[in-house]
């Protein structure tokens, strides 16, 4: 079966930067529904388009098709007692780039630094700013199932959605909501 519109396809994939330092690669394969359900970035996707398990290739996709370019107006200093303790680096929070907009999407800060009273707190994605490549080894691809297509995204062994709660963070606590001036 080709790669198209509403195919479930299984993945491996290494991530370098574009002089090939090692970002992240796949422990387990991902597994996506192609067709524009913003599973994957669009960019594999157009590389995937009609291919077939076994098909290999390696891509570089600029920041502005990824992760955006790094916008330094995302990164915020706080005061230390506004946020929770213990913290630690790399902690996440929810929160919106105005304090005062709420009709604004809140986005992930991440802690980058501690200092004293004062916390600096980075809206970008870590990955914001770098040309990206993806080396891509297509394992399997098949037909999705109705509810996957309703859904709008794989179901089952390394789907990446097990559930329709409206906390797609879970339960874990890994994300708290605050206040970012």
């Amino acid at each position: 079966m080709k790669i198209a519109q509403n195919a479930v396809v299984t993945l491996n994939y290494t991530l370098s930067d574009a002089q090939n330092n090692l970002i992240e690669e796949s422990r387990e394969p991902m597994v996506y529904l192609h067709g524009g359900y913003n599973n994957t970035l669009p960019k594999i996707e157009e590389a995937l388009e009609g291919q077939q398990a076994g098909y290999k290739v390696t891509i570089q996709v600029e920041p502005e098709d990824a992760f955006g370019e790094y916008d330094p107006e995302l990164v915020k200093i706080e005061d230390r007692k506004l946020l929770p303790t213990p913290l630690e680096l790399g902690m996440q929070f929810e929160g919106s780039p105005e304090a005062d907009d709420e009709q604004q999407e809140s986005l992930i800060f991440t802690v980058t630094e501690i200092a004293d009273d004062k916390v600096v707190l980075d809206g970008n994605h870590p990955l914001a700013g770098i040309a990206l490549r993806f080396s891509l080894d297509v394992v399997e691809v098949r037909a999705a199932s109705d509810e996957e297509v309703a859904h709008g995204h794989v179901h089952g062994a390394h789907g990446h959605h097990h559930g329709h709660d409206d906390d797609e963070e879970g339960d874990d606590g890994e994300f708290r909501s605050i206040p970012v001036h």
